[in-house]
């Protein structure tokens, strides 16, 4: 069985996700965890689940999704597995910080680049890569079909979709991405987002006002 814990860090209110199973084997997604006192949440919640962290994934490399992605490769040891089409954006995090007033050092670490058709095990269980660019040109999602869920990162969120006006955004590479990649999963399959509450596909087809 598999578990979603998620927790919402930095100014941005970013959600950073944990997905664990009953072995204790783990993903880390989008660690935005920024002061201490947030790193000292996730550490301890990892620490007092004994989990072992296989990975750490990335939806996307916009600064609010790896602030704190150096203290997670440093404390885990564990490659970091993102869209070969986003590592220019993660080579741009220091200079994104500085426009937003606080400093980020260049991520320096293992790194490992991951496309749609590619599948990632975490014990018995098995991950699909999607493409969904737009949000970022590299973003993708993560979806478990045995357990009916996807983590969007910033393509899709309740009731909204992924701002496409920063840095090599595409509103109608979004909208694209979103019809044809995650509206084709069951209604019923849960959405865990970047950014506020979980929603569902079905629910998203039906109210969601930018897929009208």
């Amino acid at each position: 069985m598999l578990h979603v814990e998620s927790f919402t860090f930095n100014p941005f209110s970013e959600n950073t996700y944990l997905i664990y199973n009953d072995e204790k084997e783990a993903f880390l997604i989008d660690p935005g965890n920024m002061p201490d006192a947030e790193t000292k949440v996730l550490g301890d919640f990892i620490n007092s689940k004994e989990l072992k962290i296989n990975n750490i994934l990335l939806t996307h490399a916009h600064i609010d999704h790896i602030i704190g992605l150096q203290w997670a490769y440093d404390e885990f040891q564990a490659p970091v597995l993102v869209h070969l089409d986003e590592i220019e954006i993660l080579e741009k995090a220091p200079f994104t910080a500085k426009n937003y007033g606080f400093f980020f050092p260049a991520f320096k670490g293992e790194i490992k680049n991951i496309k749609e058709g590619d599948e990632l095990a975490l014990g018995s269980d098995t991950f699909q890569i999607y493409d969904v660019p737009g949000h970022s040109p590299g973003s993708v999602a993560f979806y478990n079909k045995e357990n009916d869920f996807v983590i969007s990162g910033d393509a899709l969120f309740m009731m909204s979709i992924g701002r496409t006006d920063l840095y090599k955004g595409d509103y109608d590479q979004l909208i694209t991405s979103i019809k044809i990649k995650l509206l084709t999963l069951p209604e019923s399959t849960k959405v865990f987002s970047g950014h506020g509450e979980s929603t569902t596909i079905g629910f998203e087809k039906n109210h969601n006002p930018f897929l009208k």
